[in-house]
């Protein structure tokens, strides 16, 4: 009889409720239903410890999203991950982070918030140090202090929560939004949501993050660890005032920008695909800032599809080319992967919002809806080059890796992956494929009216052509243009360091106390200290425990001697 895997038990479970999920999401969303089921743990001083679960179309349909790409995620792994010696240990990891994420969609209680949102942070620490070297390691630990940041504001929120009486945020939206003193819980909750989703200035550990295995990068950035603080600002969007909202939008259009130039200069195929990832999240937050929250879940959703299949294919890629990871090396993939690059390039045009695939009906409006709002030119401006600037990077990708000539000379031949990794790419094609439309006429049921001019309403297409043209350009790079390009080097390496964040947040925040805090103890712990502390009275009683302990050894002899040496004393005394 054959074992039956623990891969595919977790896919069966997983793909169950995410289908008993979307169902019920269903019909909350046509009933317009909300049940709010409490448990009291304990009560202490009037503050009650209440474990609360919130079920309403929102988190129930966000719900059968994580569980559906988690179970192909598992189901994909069993391939890719079938060499490991511990493939149970990596899924059940992975089932941990989807029960933390469960914890966070489903509370609106911000204790039990705080549960599902640590144990992301350390679960997704334990998953990126998977592969235990040197520069995981680093990763894991950039990962860890950056979103210990956010955990802190969680429970600096909680404990002002203590003013309410209770730390169901849901109940006190009125109050929170006009009393003054209450909006530092709206504060505290936009820095926690801005560490997880990595804005600027704690964007650094997001491209890091990609030490991961790359199943677990379709998860985590996809829709799990990096979606958790758009989700979480979703459910707080009613509680921000205008200069929450302001700041909030500057830096989300500042992250989306910065996000699609660095890209463009990487040639790390997963790290481009973070990069992406760190852009959309840029144009969540400045979309949710602006008071489009539906929009924002819808293309939060729509994201998380096309996202995960895009770094399924990118671990298909990997896995064929031997775990290289640099697009130089690739080229005319179509030719040896064709099933893979037709998954990878519908994706990459689902990014770049080609009509008609998932990221169109969300990213098409709302750029028209940016278009329609009263911003300034700056936000306008910021919003329509980063969308030139996707479609200017997915086109560098796709011609660097599926076209031109094939730069990786091998002795082994390159193919499709195995069909249980083809299989769990097919199943996410077909939802990419199909997903926009569907959820776009379930979220808004009524069409929205869009009022504009002609040259405003083909301002996203012009901007997305001449991306494509400029990635088309940048692809053809020469190596004379290499050696020109050196004029620039200065102005290349800072668009491309993210704007030397991962330099800051680790130089000026890790390296520096580091060497600091070593030389202190090299000087004090170790040095003077020694000498005057701990050892050095250690050292002295010692010689004088060691000098009574002769006097009591020898105490007859000792005797003896001095009184021989007080009679000569006296002797000498007398003859003076």
């Amino acid at each position: 009889m054959k074992k039956i895997s623990i891969c595919l038990i977790s896919f069966m479970f997983l793909l169950f409720f995410s289908i008993f999920s979307f169902l019920f999401s269903l019909k909350f969303l046509f009933l317009d239903y909300v049940l709010i089921i409490e448990w009291e743990l304990v009560s202490l001083n009037s503050c009650m410890i209440v474990m609360s679960i919130l079920l309403d179309w929102m988190s129930l349909l966000f719900m059968s999203f994580v569980l559906f790409i988690s179970c192909m995620v598992i189901f994909y792994s069993e391939e890719y991950m079938m060499g490991d010696l511990n493939l149970n240990r990596f899924i059940i990891l992975v089932l941990m982070f989807v029960f933390s994420m469960m914890m966070l969609i489903i509370s609106p209680n911000l204790m039990s918030i705080l549960l599902g949102w640590d144990g992301l942070g350390l679960v997704s620490y334990c998953l990126v140090i998977y592969y235990q070297n040197v520069k995981s390691y680093n990763a894991g630990m950039i990962t860890a202090l950056m979103n210990r940041v956010g955990d802190v504001m969680l429970l600096i929120a909680i404990t002002w929560m203590l003013n309410f009486g209770s730390w169901n945020f849901i109940y006190y939206m009125e109050i929170m939004l006009n009393d003054y003193c209450m909006q530092i819980v709206s504060m505290l909750v936009m820095i926690a949501a801005m560490t997880k989703s990595a804005q600027i200035p704690f964007s650094s550990w997001l491209p890091a993050a990609m030490a991961a295995p790359t199943p677990v990068s379709a998860l985590v950035h996809s829709s799990t660890l990096v979606t958790a603080g758009v989700y979480l600002m979703i459910r707080f969007s009613e509680v921000l005032n205008f200069y929450l909202s302001f700041y909030l939008l500057l830096i989300g259009v500042l992250t989306m920008f910065m996000a699609g130039l660095g890209a463009n200069f990487e040639y790390d195929l997963k790290k481009i695909i973070a990069l992406s990832t760190l852009s959309q999240l840029g144009l969540m937050m400045s979309t949710l800032a602006m008071g489009m929250s539906s929009l924002a879940f819808f293309h939060l959703l729509t994201h998380a599809m096309f996202k995960a299949l895009l770094f399924m294919c990118a671990g298909c890629v990997i896995h064929n080319m031997k775990g290289i990871q640099d697009i130089r090396f690739m080229g005319n993939l179509m030719i040896h992967m064709p099933l893979t690059c037709i998954s990878m390039n519908i994706s990459n045009l689902a990014l770049c919002g080609m009509p008609f695939l998932a990221g169109f009906y969300s990213k098409d409006l709302i750029l028209e809806c940016v278009s329609m709002m009263s911003v300034n030119f700056f936000i306008y401006l910021i919003y329509f080059l980063s969308t030139g600037l996707t479609v200017c990077y997915t086109f560098r990708l796709c011609y660097y890796s599926i076209t031109g000539e094939f730069n990786f000379y091998s002795f082994h031949s390159l193919n499709d992956c195995s069909w249980v990794m083809l299989q769990s790419m097919m199943v996410m094609l077909m939802v990419v494929l199909f997903i926009g439309g569907l959820l776009s006429w379930l979220i808004f049921p009524s069409p929205i009216m869009i009022c504009l001019p002609i040259w405003m309403k083909f301002m996203a297409l012009m901007v997305s052509i001449f991306g494509g043209w400029l990635g088309y350009e940048i692809s053809k790079f020469s190596l004379n243009w290499f050696s020109n390009s050196l004029k620039f080097y200065q102005l290349s390496n800072f668009l491309g360091a993210m704007w030397f964040m991962p330099v800051i947040s680790t130089f000026f925040i890790n390296y520096l106390p580091l060497m600091i805090s070593f030389n202190l103890f090299k000087m004090f712990d170790q040095g003077w200290n020694e000498y005057f502390g701990g050892q050095g009275v250690n050292q002295f009683l010692k010689k004088n425990s060691m000098s009574f302990q002769f006097f009591q050894n020898n105490s007859m002899k000792i005797y003896l001697i001095l009184l021989v040496f007080w009679m000569m004393v006296l002797f000498i005394m007398y003859l003076i």
